[in-house]
Parts: structure tokens; sequence; C-alpha cells
């Protein structure tokens, strides 16, 4: 017990105050998935007096639980949301609301949309810390998450024990601005995702062995991503994941509709084939569209390498059009008139040209494609639609645009 009492002081709990308010030392967990138990038993081996509550009745085995939130709740000077979204949120705290004592605070360390965020620290006043955190698992343990918080000047002091013993408090100037900010941090981290995909595809393509395309990633801008994920990108993975593909994507979803801006490439991880509960390291490890969509793309590029017009009824739908401005005047070709463009043979300066395909994205039987086309002095950008049917998939339209390639001085 004295080994308990004076962990407890060494960490500010146990009769500590902050603006004449006691620094919260029964703690209510609710939410005990991934997060949610990862810092419930870190402040329960700390030396706070924690109970946990999870819809789920998923236990930590290392923490007292209760069967119902308002029993979590009910003797708490704190109550810590660990939760998936807003409406999980909200239904908690709806359960629980008349139960709170005068003067408990929520903390919610959930990610949820700005709105969400304005609207519970409005209903709850200086009562409510918003408090989202940066970092994994791993990061809980060690006490070292990254937490942007954004609460009552008193509230906050009296609670910054209980965060700091989770990591390091950044503070913000409202709970709509910390939900945002993780939204955008979050964006980030899925964009890295995604280019260590891209980066893993080409060293494939290239006939690289995964583990040296690695070794030399490791060195560069993703690094730490490649560090923290190794067992996960090699097929051998050490635990369960820490950040799912499904969390991620909802909360790509979130930023979407907040931001009203396009998310990019961010926006293909809800359909990922690895699955919403894998790890989001799982996502670079599978190829971001199928061969077969390729095919009819690399039909078209063999069609301007021989200025064979076959290759092209390949490539596109008997329907299809080819439309662009050509000479400040709109153009809309049938494949017919597109097809009687081509000589059959080679353009004299074949050997100087290039295509290559810059972004594909699928979305179940159709997907968009951009090429870049440098065909002497003129550079094409063409983006297609395709469409999958029952002998496979094909370009159903394509529109270009036309512009004068870059110079490229030669050695």
């Amino acid at each position: 017990m004295a080994r308990l009492r004076d962990r407890r002081l060494s960490h500010g709990w146990c009769g500590a105050t902050m603006k004449g308010m006691t620094t919260p030392h029964t703690i209510a967990v609710l939410g005990l998935g991934r997060m949610g138990s990862a810092m419930a038993t870190r402040l329960e081996a700390l030396g706070l007096d924690v109970t946990g509550w999870t819809r789920s009745g998923r236990t930590t085995g290392t923490v007292r639980t209760a069967a119902d939130p308002a029993d979590a709740v009910a003797e708490a000077d704190a109550v810590l949301l660990s939760l998936f979204d807003g409406p999980a949120c909200r239904q908690v705290l709806d359960e629980v609301r008349d139960v709170l004592r005068a003067g408990t605070v929520v903390i919610n360390t959930s990610t949820v949309s700005p709105a969400e965020a304005s609207e519970l620290s409005g209903e709850f006043g200086p009562s409510y810390v918003h408090a989202p955190v940066l970092g994994s698992v791993p990061a809980v343990a060690a006490g070292a998450l990254r937490i942007l918080v954004a609460a009552d000047g008193g509230v906050r002091d009296r609670v910054r024990p209980v965060l700091e013993a989770l990591g390091t408090v950044r503070h913000v100037e409202d709970a709509s601005t910390a939900a945002a900010l993780k939204l955008v941090v979050n964006s980030s981290l899925a964009g890295a995702v995604l280019a260590l995909r891209d980066s893993l595809q080409q060293a494939d393509a290239l006939g690289l062995p995964r583990a040296e395309a690695l070794d030399a990633l490791a060195l560069g801008p993703l690094g730490g991503l490649v560090a923290r994920k190794r067992p996960f990108l090699t097929g051998r993975p050490s635990g369960a994941a820490e950040f799912t593909v499904g969390a991620l994507a909802k909360d790509m979803a979130l930023l979407a509709e907040a931001s009203d801006a396009p998310l990019g490439a961010a926006a293909g991880l809800a359909g990922s084939p690895v699955g919403p509960e894998a790890d989001i390291a799982l996502a670079a490890t599978v190829p971001p569209v199928e061969d077969a969509v390729l095919e009819p793309l690399r039909a078209y590029a063999r069609g301007h390498a021989t200025g064979d017009p076959a290759h092209f009824r390949d490539a596109f739908l008997p329907t299809a059009h080819i439309e662009g401005v050509r000479e400040g005047a709109f153009v809309s070709w049938p494949l017919d008139a597109y097809c009687a463009l081509f000589p059959g043979h080679p353009a004299p300066d074949e050997h100087e040209r290039s295509r290559r395909i810059d972004a594909v994205d699928v979305h179940g039987t159709v997907a968009t494609a951009t090429m870049t086309l440098l065909h002497g002095a003129d550079a094409f950008v063409d983006v297609f639609l395709l469409v999958r049917g029952a002998d496979g998939w094909r370009i159903a339209n394509k529109a270009y645009h036309r512009r004068a390639a870059a110079a490229h001085p030669r050695p």
C-alpha cells in the first residue's frame, strides 16, 4: 500500500490540487478496444483507480470492469472515452449523463468530426476536454502519445497529470480545432501508407527482393513507418493490428465531409482488399489495382507505338469517343474516326517518344486512369473512363489535354 501511495504522489495524484480543484484519481475508461485497453492498463499501472467498460464485453485482464457504463462512471472523477466514432460517443454519453457526479470531467480521446467535437463541448461546457491522441498502442505503453488538448484552463490544469501519464500535451484553441488537426494528421498517415504501397509495387516490378527494398526505404522519408511496420510488411506480424484500415478509412471519410476537399488516393482505403480489420501496413502490401485493368491502357499505348489502329479497337469499347480541345475548338471523335488518324506504322520519331500510366483508381466495375504521352514537341495528358464487362476491362471514353512538352536539355 505504501508503494502504491508513493507512486501516486510521484505522478501528482492523491490530493494534488490545481486552482482549488483536485486532480482526478478515479478514472472510468469507456471503450476497451486496442487504444482504450492500453490507456486503461497504463493508468492502472501508474496507480490510478481505473474501472473500464466496453460495449463488446471485452476485458483487458488488468483493470476492473463494470457491466454497465453507469456503474463505471458512478464514482469517477474523470471519464475517459476511447470509442470508434462520434455516434458511439454520443450514445455512451447519453447513457451516463444523468449519473455523472458534479465536477466529473469528460476526456474524449476518440477521433470524431470537428462538428461532433464542437457539439459535445457545447453540451458539457467546461467539464469537457477534447483530447484526440496521435500514436498507437506501443506509444501508449511507453507514455509517448502526442495529445491535442482543448479545454477550459482550470480543467486543463486539473487533468494535466492524467494526460501527461499517457504522453506529451499540446494545447489547441477549441474542440473543433483539435478534432480537425487529428484528421489532418491521419490524412498524412494515409498518404504515407499509400506512398509506401506504390514504392513497393515499383520495387516488385523491377524485380527487387522485398527485404532489400525495405532496407533502402528505411533510409528515406518513409523510414519511420517502415521501421514500425516491418513485421506486417514482411508477412510476419508479431501481434494484433495497432491501427486498422477500417478506422483510418473512417477518419478519411470524416475529413472529406468536414473539408469538402478531395482526398486523393486516400479515398481508396475503404476498398482495400486486405479488409477493414487489418493493420494499415497491410494496405501497403497489396497492388493498388489488378493487372487486368491495365491491359486496355497498355493496348492503347501499343497503338501509339506502332500506329496500328487494331490496338485501339482492342483497348476501347466500340461506342467510345475521344474528346478534347483542338486548335481552340472542342472535338469528339467516334472510335472509327479516331482510328483513321493512324497510318498503320510507327511515327518517324517513335524512338524518342514515351508514355506512362500515372494513376488508376478502381471502383468496382468502373475505373478512372490518367496517362502522360510525350510525343515530340507535344505532351498529352489523357484521362480515361474504363468499365468492366463480361469480356473484361475496356476504355469507355477518353478526354485529353494537349500542351507543349517541357524542354529536356541533352547532355
